[in-house]
């Protein structure tokens, strides 16, 4: 027997018994076609109650938890439990899979809901954050994910009543959720007094906003939108588990075992007790209840399914049974019937019928039920149990015969005897108890040995023998029925056995896989007659092996469905079916078994959950497949990591630019001229294939290194595509062959689609995929893109190519996939080749489903290396290892054909016919059925064409590529030749390059265009550099080498070999001229002496430096004295001198020919006139290495021939040429990349018109053309990242440099406004008073709050201030925002931003409008400018995530939060040309970017921006794809490929127009002008006018400073730009300019200011809008230029100080901006503004209105006339901040409190000297509030450590007697301490306080503002902790003051950071 091979029979699933009750819920509907679905262990069911049938879905590997029904009733969703848990979309009708969820979860999925037109699915996690996703489930994509609930959530639903809208349910909590954009935000169900907080199960809906949910204790609660409304109690005697919806109304089940059903309006139609019916029984606890017409399907804990008829209600039919929860081991099949039975630890015994797939009875044991056995006759049934004991019933009636216990631990088996006369019970405790059956049972024999617990036994045919297992892995032998053990070999060799299910012995050793000593297998049966054997294990897997199966690791077939472990199968008496258990999935199984030759009628697949036989689980042993070809051997075994990849060099940078010494010198400049690529010779074939095409127009389209390649046959000329970072691994084309897609090496390897023609990207893909991309292929349609990876499970990525956006994803294989290919005719079907796999892949969602193909007798396993399709949809071709080509139908081979000697490379089918290429050189021509080769063309170079570019170095390479067209075939071989085959025979190479093996020796010949190269794939080859660009001549050596030279008259060359010889040889014949071998090591450089190259220098890896004597052919010196390897060597122009460098960084100098040492100074070295210089060390060279240049090594250098310019070449692929001498470090360069990781070497040619440069392992030889200085300018080359050096800094500006601080995150929430010490107030402990019981005089208190009793005219003082409503903000954000201010409608409305707050003013009336969702400062906003998107606001925040809100200006809906990518905060944004696009700027480290299709919320790509602050980034006004950014000393020129963004950096450039010398400065706007022109305005006035990338032209002086703003008009592209300027007769801080930027009309805002700033421009209908740094908005007429004040607000600065006018709708505000204002509520606007020269920090009437006296930060305080804000007296006495300023109630004392802890009285009645006539002493901190009481007599202040303090005035002692303080009545109440108002401090105020309070004229209600930007109102006197109160946002961080009005209107708040005034109307 081949014991390795898999077995020839097959199993199929039959039927699953059971149910999953436990732990789940509202699983188990009746589908569309009235059958029902539901799911056990990992299996889901669907169940046909008429046939009595199932199919089942086996697309989970772990068990299902969770299921819902599409709307439609066809298709389910089902989520499973595990490590990375998915999610399967699946048709119960056919059991496919539709979509797979992927990637969205961690533990497991815990509930899953389709919305009602089921495009969106909503998910809930089994994570500890219970995360909720939100999919587009056709696409497989995440539309929004968010944190659920610290807590578990049981039920998640779309609500489908409102759209966008769902509620999530859970322990102790419910959440309503609004799905916008990409986020979820919720409102907390608030219980309130309707019902109390409890755990809540499940969930329903109804129309008009309701939601029904039930709950932990019977009720059910009834939701009116987030308000508990009512409860319906007692709906269940216990816990609701299950709600459904019904057409009918509602079904409810529970715990209490009973179904009720509801109506629509939730009122009970009637009840259904299960526990009273026939099949009922105590305890019975209900899970699902789906109610459809006349019957209710009824899923219990215990894994029944019921189906209840209304009209015959009391007799449910039971369709399915299976065990209860607990695991199940116990199984045994009857000897004669079909019938077998199960116990398990729910302690039932069960026996069911296979036949009919019932069960026939069960019977309830005391204990669990651990093993099972029939007798031989089936009359008597054992059953096993935990406690040790064992019963013996009559099968029959399961009445008890017998029941024993002579064991304390579990039975684990117990087996009857063939003959029926004994038991044998096998314990826990280590022995075997044999009974005799015909003796009542008595024990007779006792079998020990074993050390640990027995896991197996069975019985010999003639029942004198017995075979166990034990848990050790020990198999021992007895002799029955003593149980004496014995171990003599012939003995148990003779033995034979009645039944095998032990999992040890030479019989079964192939079960386990080689090298393992586990016990991971439960149960294996063998079945003799069919040679098969079953296994069960704990990684759910049934398998089926040959029996016996002697070696390990033999194959297997594998069948899934259990989830975890599998405890036991058997096989039925007849053998015709096989039965398993699962553990703790408690499902029992029953396949049908088919014999060897007997197959299946239904298709295998994955889908039906058996994996084919040659299992890749199996695989360990290649016995039985062909020898293994060396090169297939060689690519499997190519490794493309990197130790450090491109992407590393960023870091590495940033890490340079920390440490980088800039002790003041300046960086040497870059050369002024540049390189083009011109030629590549090479084409990368060793370790590639299908990646060579014709194009549309006829060109060839290939790779070599990184630079992917366009070249016309018609002018031998090439293109170049040169984007990607490293080595290109395929290449694919679009099937209108126009786009090319190449996939690179990396640690996130990226994808580029390009266009071949223009050489443009269209799209860049990447963060799939790890170290490489090895595959790629577009699909039929040419809309999707297939790519592989090369990480370890070579996983296969979907991706719609245009968008970026991947689709769908998979595990591809575990070893190396080849090629990938799309079905031309099946848009979702595709197939992968690779090492010993063939597989056919269904694109389904975002996950795939897999079929290997089956090669039956047909074929072996084999290699594939290609693979294409036929002219029909199911017809697959694939090229194998060992030459032959195998035919598929579907997935099933059908024939082979021997197409090759040696592996069959590449395949291509054509019209008629099909082409193929093999190793063997060869490439067939055959018919369209692959039945005759037609023609065969054999690469030879006898077959070699006139005029053929170049010559074969070998016959008959390796083919690697074929394609047809242009009536020819074009091939790719693996020695890197492309060439053209004519149909007729001749043979043309076109391109060809060095083979495999790295390539280092490189000379250029010293007068002609020629150069040299040498390799380790042992060839010399002469190239031709000039325009014929070919192979001129080649020699075969005897082995590789790595340098050579051309002698001074170019007519020999020397070589130098890795094995330490060296040759001469002719350079036109290359025939030998001598040769020496000296030396062991490689040589790495060999150099001829100059002139009449008399000598040749020699350096080798043994650290010397030969010469030899040409003529003299012998060696006449040695240098000695390197301490490491020779890396480079140069002479001197008389031949005298030899500069050496060596590994280990030394620069030594030798004297020739002798090789004497010489020392020479940096002076003399400079001097010194060098034939070549090709070293890399030294001063000269210093500028040529990068910072932290251990890592990376420049390999090579070369200095022009006129000493000009030195090119390097580095380990990184790129090319730099650098200005010589390179002095100083990090010199400044121009770069060019071509090749991919090492450049070994590079040269110019004699002329220097050329240069030439070599790729290590890439292979490639690049060839260059070199433009002197002054021809023009090169822009290819990009420079360095130095364009950002301080010396070039354009100057210094305050405001810019502010801005650029700005720390946002200190601004945020949560940070306390002051520094404050002491016990918050709700914290301290309160004292209660000892009252007197009998009261004494006055029975009645006196007020606390004195009421206002100021005449409110004819409107009256509300009696009560219930409730606030927003009026007017006075504010908006202009000093550290722009752009931030449009027009809408027209002109007729403005819109900007303020604190947090979104404002719509409307000009004519004045009013506003707000937009209050913010949770925090807004800094940044932009107007949809599309027609179709009116109205249409984006708004931007600051926060730890901060969010991107998108709303509608009109209604204040809230359209779409984007939220998850940027933190700290969004300072930018812009939508794109068509509206469908966002922009988004962030102010993190990296000030990355973002693209949004804000609509669905999706982000489409991002990027960091620049390594300094980005102010702006705009698309330009036509485009959706193409957008600027600026800031710091940058402007950079975005393109959005697909899912990337590709940019390029604004370049200088002297040939502008007056451009010379012009640095890049820090730029802060951005317009836009036809023919792709960009303005920019900078830090100095200037405005840069770009054409592309390039500047242009310079505006210089635009402004006077800064310009901050300008502004594109769409409509007349005129441009307004905005900026810093003195006022002055002919400039203006506003100007208007012509398209072009030529032309300009400026305006004057007649601010008053010295100097004016503008912030944002914007225009439409001859009015120009302007908002100002100091928080102004200013309109300005065109036509007359005439201003007018829209709106004005304080400047930026704290601001404290707030009091309202004693009678008239006025107050007044003082602010760290140093001005106090008057502001006038009714009209609108500011009244008065005093400019104070210092901070002003509290303000305060007096109490007859006419004075105003005002507290400054340096200590001074004022009192000035109200009418004038003339001053009338100061004082300064303190000097720290005075804090509060009071009058008293009489007006003659003025109170100042400040920060130095002191409160000063001043009488007011002597004049303006301000006498102090007192004060107080002893507080412990600052002061912050102060009250006078009503008769002016005491003041009460409120302090920095929470305490509240009461002095006597004007003497300044404090009283303490609380009863005198409890007496006094306060003319004011402004304090936040005391036990009147311990109720207004919230529960969270660690870290922030309440800052202000104030009480209304009524003194019955208290308003207060916080740190949290709250204004709060309460009810007067609050007493009671944390009372409940109203809440108003707006404010963003912290509310410094509030006050009401003199009669109660209204209500005035001040911010502090956001320096607004908001007026709330009171009602």
């Amino acid at each position: 027997m081949s014991g390795k091979t898999a077995p020839g029979s097959s199993l199929r699933l039959e039927w699953v018994y059971g149910y999953r009750g436990h732990q789940c819920r509202n699983n188990l509907f009746y589908t569309a076609t009235k059958e029902i679905v539901f799911f056990v262990a990992g299996v889901g069911v669907v169940y046909n109650v008429k046939d009595h049938s199932q199919r089942f879905f086996l697309g989970h590997d772990d068990d299902i938890i969770c299921l819902s029904l599409h709307p439609e009733k066809t298709i389910v969703a089902t989520g499973q439990v595990g490590k990375d848990p998915y999610i399967c979309i699946w048709d119960t009708y056919n059991v496919q899979t539709v979509s797979i969820l992927k990637d969205g979860h961690t533990h497991g999925v815990s509930s899953v809901g389709f919305d009602k037109d089921a495009t969106q699915l909503v998910s809930v996690g089994l994570d500890p954050n219970n995360i909720i996703n939100v999919w587009d489930w056709k696409k497989g994509k995440i539309l929004a994910t968010v944190k659920g609930h610290t807590d578990r959530i049981f039920d998640c639903q779309f609500n489908p009543y409102k759209p966008n809208a769902i509620v999530s349910c859970g322990v102790k909590h419910i959440k309503f959720w609004t799905l916008l954009g990409n986020s979820l935000t919720f409102k907390k169900g608030i219980f309130g007094k309707a019902g109390e907080l409890q755990t809540i199960l499940c969930i329903a809906f109804a129309e008009g906003d309701v939601t029904f949910s039930g709950t932990m204790s019977g009720d059910v609660y009834i939701w009116s939108g987030n308000n508990l409304q009512r409860t319906i109690p007692d709906a269940h005697q216990s816990s609701i588990y299950t709600m459904l919806p019904s057409e009918d109304g509602y079904s409810t089940g529970g715990r209490d075992g009973t179904i009720r059903l509801w109506d629509t309006d939730f009122k009970l139609i009637t009840k259904l007790d299960l526990t009273q019916m026939n099949e009922g029984y105590k305890g019975l606890s209900v899970r699902s209840a789906h109610w459809i017409g006349d019957r209710v399907l009824v899923g219990t804990q215990d894994g029944e399914v019921l189906e209840i008829f209304v009209r015959d209600r009391d007799k449910p039919r039971v369709l399915i049974q299976g065990h209860a929860e607990g695991e199940l081991w116990a199984l045994a099949v009857h000897p004669k019937k079909p019938i077998f039975a199960t116990g398990s630890d729910d302690e039932s015994v069960r026996l069911w019928s296979a036949n009919d797939n019932t069960l026939l009875s069960r019977t309830t044991m005391d204990h669990k039920i651990r093993s099972v056995a029939f007798n031989h006759d089936g009359s008597h049934l054992a059953v096993g149990m935990s406690n040790g004991s064992f019963t013996v019933l009559k099968t029959r009636d399961l009445s008890e015969i017998i029941h024993i216990k002579d064991r304390q631990e579990v039975l684990h088996e117990m087996k009857y005897s063939p003959d029926g006369n004994f038991l044998a019970v096998g314990s826990n405790d280590n022995f075997v108890d044999v009974y005799a059956v015909t003796q009542k049972y008595k024990k007779v024999g006792q079998c020990s040995g074993s050390s640990s617990f027995i896991t197996h036994l069975d019985w010999s045919q003639d029942s004198k023998y017995l075979q166990t297992n034990s848990g050790a892995g020990e198999r021992l032998f007895y002799r029955m029925p003593a149980g004496k053990h014995f171990t003599n070999k012939e003995e148990i060799q003779s033995i034979h056995w009645s039944s095998f299910t032990g999992v040890l012995g030479s019989e079964v050793n192939g079960i386990w896989a080689k090298y393992t000593d586990t016990n991971d297998i439960n149960a294996l049966d063998a079945n003799f007659g069919s040679e098969v054997l079953a296994t069960g294990d704990d990684f759910g897997l049934v398998k089926l092996f040959r029996f016996p199966t002697l070696r390990k690791g033999a194959k297997f077939r594998k069948y899934v469905g259990h989830s975890a472990h599998v405890t036991n199968v058997r096989f039925t008496h007849d053998k015709a079916r096989l039965i398993s258990t699962g553990g703790g999935d408690h499902a029992i199984f029953q396949w049908h078994f088919y014999p060897e030759g007997v197959s299946p009628n239904d298709d295998t697949g994955h889908d039906t959950g058996f994996a084919d036989s040659n299992s890749e689980d199996s695989d360990s042993d290649m016995s039985d497949v062909g020898e293994i070809d060396s090169d297939i051997e060689k690519e499997k075994q190519m490794d493309y990591r990197r130790p450090l990849y491109k992407e590393d060099l960023k870091a590495l940078n940033h890490q340079q630019r920390k440490g980088k010494t800039s002790n003041g010198t300046k960086r040497k400049k870059a050369p002024s001229e540049g390189i083009k690529l011109e030629f590549v010779h090479g084409y990368r074939g060793y370790d590639c294939r299908n990646n060579l095409f014709y194009t549309q127009s006829g060109e060839v389209v290939y790779h070599v290194a990184a630079t992917g390649i366009v070249y016309s046959r018609d002018t031998h000329t090439q293109r170049f595509y040169l984007e990607h970072t490293d080595d290109i691994l395929c290449l694919a084309i679009h099937p209108h062959k126009d786009i090319i897609a190449t996939g690179q090496v990396g640690r996130d390897p990226t994808i580029h689609i390009w266009d071949c023609e223009s050489l443009k990207t269209l799209s860049i893909m990447k963060g799939q995929h790890q170290r490489g991309v090895c595959a790629v292929d577009f699909s039929g349609d040419g809309k999707k893109l297939a790519s592989v990876g090369l990480d370890d499970n070579h996983s296969i990525v979907v991706w719609d190519w245009k968008k970026g956006d991947k689709l769908a994803t998979t595990r591809g294989h575990k070893d190396k996939i080849f090629v990938i290919k799309w079905n031309p005719y099946i848009h979702d079907k595709l197939v992968t080749v690779g090492v010993k796999h063939i597989k056919f892949w269904n694109q389904t969602g975002g996950g795939f489903t897999s079929k290997r193909g089956t090669f039956g007798n047909v074929g072996k396993l084999d290699t594939m290396m290609c693979v294409t399709y036929g002219r029909s949809p199911e017809m697959t071709y694939s090229g194998g290892a060992n030459g032959n080509v195998y035919i598929w139908q579907d997935v099933t081979l059908t024939k082979t054909v021997k197409a090759h000697e040696g592996p069959c490379f590449a395949i291509h089918s054509l019209d008629k016919g099909f082409v193929t290429g093999g190793k063997d050189g060869n490439v067939g021509l055959w018919d369209e059925s692959f039945e005759r080769c037609l023609k065969t063309f054999s690469i030879k170079k006898n077959n070699l064409a006139q005029g053929s570019k170049g010559t074969l170095v070998k016959d008959s390479p390796a083919v690697r590529t074929v394609i047809l067209g242009h009536g020819h075939i074009l091939v790719g071989t693996k020695n890197g030749e492309v060439i053209e085959i004519d149909k007729s025979g001749p043979i043309t190479v076109l391109i060809q390059g060095h083979m495999e093996g790295e390539l280092w020796g490189l000379a250029c010949h010293p007068s002609k265009e020629i150069c040299a190269t040498v390799s380790d794939d042992k060839t010399l080859r002469i190239w031709d550099l000039g325009p014929e660009h070919k192979l001129l001549n080649y020699r075969i050596l005897k082995q590789g080498a790595r340098c050579c030279d051309f002698s001074p008259d170019g007519k020999a060359i020397a070589i130098g070999y890795k094995d330490g010889s060296f040759t001469v040889v002719n350079a036109d014949t290359l025939d030998d001229i001598a040769g020496y071998h000296h030396r062991k090591e490689e040589i790495s450089d060999i150099k001829f002496s100059p002139g009449s190259g008399k000598y040749i220098a020699v350096a080798s890896h043994d650290n010397y430096v030969d010469i030899y004597s040409v003529m003299g052919n012998k060696r006449v010196g040695t240098c000695k004295g390197s301490s490491s390897y020779v890396t480079h060597i140069d002479w001197d122009n008389n031949g005298k001198l030899l500069m050496v460098n060596s590994g280990a960084k030394e620069q030594l100098f030798f004297e020739a020919p002798r090789g004497k040492r010489q020392t020479l100074r940096n002076s003399e070295i400079e001097k010194q006139d060098w034939a070549s210089w090709t070293c890399v060390l030294g001063h000269t060279c210093e500028g040529v290495w990068p910072a932290k240049c251990d890592v990376t090594d420049v390999n090579a250098s070369c200095l022009s021939h006129n000493k000009q310019t030195l090119a390097t070449a580095d380990d990184f692929g790129f090319v730099k040429l650098f200005e010589w001498p390179a002095v100083g470090k990090l010199a400044k360069f121009k770069k060019y990349t071509g090749h991919s990781a090492h450049v070994t070497n590079v040269r110019w040619s004699a002329d220097d018109k050329k240069l030439v440069s070599v790729g290590g392992a890439d292979t490639a030889i690049m060839i260059w053309s070199h433009d002197a200085a002054g021809q023009r300018d090169n822009p290819c080359g990009s420079s360095d990242d130095s364009d950002t050096d301080s010396e070039e800094e354009g100057g210094y500006d305050s405001d810019v440099q502010r801005e650029k601080d700005m720390d946002y995150s200190a601004k945020t929430y949560n940070n306390p406004i002051r520094e404050t010490m002491g016990v918050k107030p709700h914290l301290q402990e309160s004292i209660e008073q000892e009252r007197p019981s009998v009261s004494r005089g006055s029975s009645s208190k006196p007020p606390k709050v004195k009421k206002n009793e100021t005449d409110t005219g004819k409107r009256k003082r509300p009696s009560k201030v219930k409730d606030l409503t927003l009026e007017y903000i006075y504010g908006y954000r202009g000093f550290d925002c722009r752009n931030n201010l449009h027009y809408l409608n027209d002109g007729a409305d403005i819109i900007y931003h303020a604190a947090g707050a979104g404002i719509v003013q409307n000009l004519e009336a004045g009013t506003q409008s707000f937009y209050l969702e913010h949770t925090d400062d807004i800094i940044s906003l932009t107007i949809n400018q599309h027609p179709k998107c009116k109205n249409l606001v984006a708004t931007g925040q600051i926060g730890d995530i901060p969010s991107i809100h998108v709303w509608d200006a009109t209604t204040k809906k809230t359209i779409s939060i984007l939220r998850g990518f940027h933190t700290k905060g969004v300072c930018s944004l812009n939508f794109s040309a068509t509206g469908k696009l966002l922009i988004s700027v962030g102010i993190d480290e990296d000030h990355s970017i973002a693209i949004w299709r804000w609509q669905d919320g999706s982000k489409v790509a991002s990027s960091p921006g620049h390594s300094k602050r980005i102010f702006l980034a705009e698309f330009r006004p036509d485009s959706d794809t193409q957008f600027v950014s600026i800031g710091v000393k940058h402007v950079k020129f975005w393109t959005l490929a697909g899912g990337q963004l590709i940019c390029k950096r604004g370049l200088m450039n002297s040939a502008g127009k007056n451009t010379q010398g012009v640095r890049m400065q820090t730029m802060l706007s951005i317009a836009f002008g036809a023919n792709d022109q960009t303005f920019t305005g900078s830090m100095s006035g200037d405005i840069y006018v770009w054409k592309g990338n390039l500047l242009n032209r310079v505006v210089e002086k635009a402004h006077q400073d800064a310009v901050f703003s300008l502004y594109t008009t769409l409509k007349d592209g005129l441009i307004v730009s905005g900026g810093k300027e003195k006022p002055s007769k002919e400039g203006g801080p506003v100007k208007i300019w012509d398209q072009e930027m030529k032309r300009c009309r400026a305006f004057q805002l007649d601010s008053g200011n010295k100097i004016d700033v503008v912030k944002s421009v914007c225009r439409t209908k001859g009015k120009i809008l302007v908002g100002t740094k100091d928080c102004e908005i200013i309109e300005v007429t065109e036509k007359t230029s005439s201003t007018k004040k829209l709106l004005q607000g304080h400047g930026e600065g704290e601001m404290w100080g707030l009091s309202t006018h004693p009678s008239k709708s006025m107050f007044a505000s003082a602010s760290d901006d140093k001005t106090i204002r008057i502001w006038d509520i009714q009209n609108k606007k500011m009244a008065y503004l005093a400019k104070l020269g210092a901070a002003a920090r509290s303000i305060c009437y007096s109490p007859d209105g006419e004075m105003v006296a005002v507290g400054l930060k340096n200590g001074e305080f004022m009192v000035v006339v109200a009418a004038t804000l003339k001053v009338w007296g100061k004082k300064r006495d303190r000097n720290k901040t005075i804090t509060d300023i009071k009058f008293s109630p009489d007006g003659k004392h003025l109170a100042i409190g400040s920060d130095d802890g002191c409160v000063d009285f001043y009488d007011l009645t002597q004049g303006p000297s301000l006498n102090r006539v007192g004060f107080c002493k002893g507080i412990p901190s600052f002061v912050f509030q102060l009250d006078f009481s009503a008769d002016g007599k005491f003041i009460q202040v409120g302090t920095g450590a929470y305490k509240r303090l009461v002095y006597n005035v004007p003497g300044g002692k404090p009283i303490m007697d609380s009863a005198t303080i409890d007496k006094i009545t306060w003319q004011t109440w402004t304090s936040v301490l005391g036990q009147e108002v311990i109720g207004i401090w919230p529960r969270k105020a660690e870290k922030a306080d309440v800052n202000c309070s104030v009480v209304s004229g009524n003194s019955n209600a208290i308003a207060t503002g916080d740190d949290y930007g709250f204004v709060k109102l309460f009810d007067f006197p609050s007493s009671e902790k944390f009372a409940p109160h109203k809440k108003y946002v707006g404010h963003s961080a912290h509310v410094t003051n509030v006050k009401f009005t003199f009669d109660d209107r209204y209500l005035i708040s001040a911010g502090g950071d956001d320096c607004c005034l908001f007026v709330w109307k009171t009602n």
